[in-house]
């Protein structure tokens, strides 16, 4: 870690500077909005990279694997730094690590190098999203209602600003090396304001459990949730557009039509969870959710019209959108680990169902047929709402609320 401080040094620093829970939220929705935006010029350019490189698909897909290794890296090693150094910095330090790595694969000179370039991208994102996850747990908790579904919905927001920036970019014929540059350069002067508003180290919670402990059964089920999810989030990712084209005979431009989709209904699912959230609870709301994206896939999937499919993956969006934050919230409020220990964990959970999802349909679809193999989803979907109870068995004692802050979220309740 950078800087010559000691820890308390930096606990008196951030305790001279108070944040108010509405200034903390923005800074943390900041930071969801730049993750996102980052990311998706990245992808924006995978093309060029991999064209610049001469690299066949299988190539690409071994030098993309660089950024499994280094994010199932990252995940474990956040928790370990934030409970020596606090979320505050930690968060702080793995944006800028995420800005800086950003034009690493751009400046690869071969395979290796932009496996190795992926690995360390990768890698300062994972530590940046588990202490931002951390962060958002600790400003939800002052603000006594949820609002993890929101900073979520901004990573997705941001998804699709910095994919329309990148298209638009490449379009104009720009090197990858100049727009990584220039993005990585305007996220990291981004950072530098937000991150100054960021909760204090102070009220990181770490001394309430250990950095490394064998999980509870309540946070293993947390984990199975979050895996099925982000499964079906991965497989709607890579096989929504081929199933509609390969399957379903479509054009090319609707089969493109099917993330879309998706996309927009997981953003929009996000953006309203936590009023849902509020008043339904978050069991019922993950049960719901589930159950809706395992019927809607069904009915898409038994129907076998491309129209009838487009509904069916705009339900598994809106079913899946807000079931991860929920998670996400909950484990930080687990009381047998330290809240960035908790978060990390369900992230590598959920993070293998993404690595594991796509190319298990892909095998079954080789020896089945696609359709069936996304039954498997339809499966998945609906074990969520099995396991939806144990989003309300983690439970921590309520940060107490002092009367400055009541005044100011009375006071922001009432502008909404």
């Amino acid at each position: 870690m950078c800087g010559s401080g000691s820890d308390g040094d930096v606990a008196g620093l951030s305790a001279s500077l108070p944040t108010s829970p509405r200034s903390a939220r923005i800074a943390v929705s900041v930071i969801f909005l730049v993750n996102g935006v980052a990311w998706a010029n990245w992808i924006a350019r995978i093309p060029a990279v991999q064209g610049h490189l001469g690299l066949t698909a299988g190539g690409l897909g071994l030098a993309l694997w660089g950024g499994a290794i280094g994010a199932v890296s990252g995940l474990p090693l956040a928790s370990w730094l934030i409970a020596r150094f606090g979320n505050q910095r930690v968060t702080r330090l793995g944006s800028f690590a995420f800005c800086a790595a950003l034009p690493l694969p751009a400046l690869a000179g071969s395979p290796l190098l932009l496996f190795l370039g992926l690995a360390l991208m990768a890698g300062s994102s994972a530590v940046m999203d588990v202490a931002m996850n951390t962060q958002a747990v600790a400003v939800e908790e002052r603000y006594h209602r949820p609002i993890m579904s929101a900073f979520h919905g901004l990573f997705s927001v941001g998804g699709m600003v910095g994919a329309a920036l990148g298209g638009l970019v490449a379009q104009l014929g720009v090197d990858p090396l100049p727009h990584l540059l220039g993005v990585a350069a305007v996220l990291a002067v981004v950072v530098i304001f937000a991150t100054r508003w960021l909760l204090p180290v102070t009220v990181d919670r770490a001394s309430q459990g250990p950095a490394f402990a064998r999980p509870s059964r309540t946070l293993l089920s947390l984990g199975a949730i979050a895996f099925c999810a982000v499964l079906g989030e991965g497989v709607m990712a890579d096989w929504s557009a081929v199933y509609l084209n390969h399957t379903l005979n479509t054009s090319a431009g609707l089969a493109a039509a099917g993330y879309a989709v998706f996309s927009l209904a997981m953003a929009v699912g996000r953006l309203t969870g936590d009023r849902l959230n509020q008043r339904l609870g978050p069991a019922t709301l993950v049960r719901g959710g589930g159950l809706l994206a395992a019927f809607g896939l069904a009915l898409g999937l038994a129907m076998a019209e491309p129209a009838v499919a487009l509904i069916g993956f705009a339900c598994v969006g809106a079913g899946l959108s807000s079931i991860f934050p929920i998670t996400i919230s909950a484990a930080g409020r687990s009381l047998s680990l330290a809240s960035g220990t908790a978060v990390a964990a369900i992230a590598t959970i959920a993070y293998a169902g993404f690595l594991v999802g796509p190319p298990l349909i892909g095998f079954t679809a080789d020896w089945l047929n696609l359709r069936l193999a996304l039954v498997s989803i339809v499966i998945t979907s609906a074990a969520i709402a099995l396991f939806a109870p144990a989003v309300g068995h983690a439970q921590r004692n309520p940060t107490p609320i002092t009367t400055e802050d009541a005044t100011a979220l009375a006071l922001e309740d009432a502008a909404h």
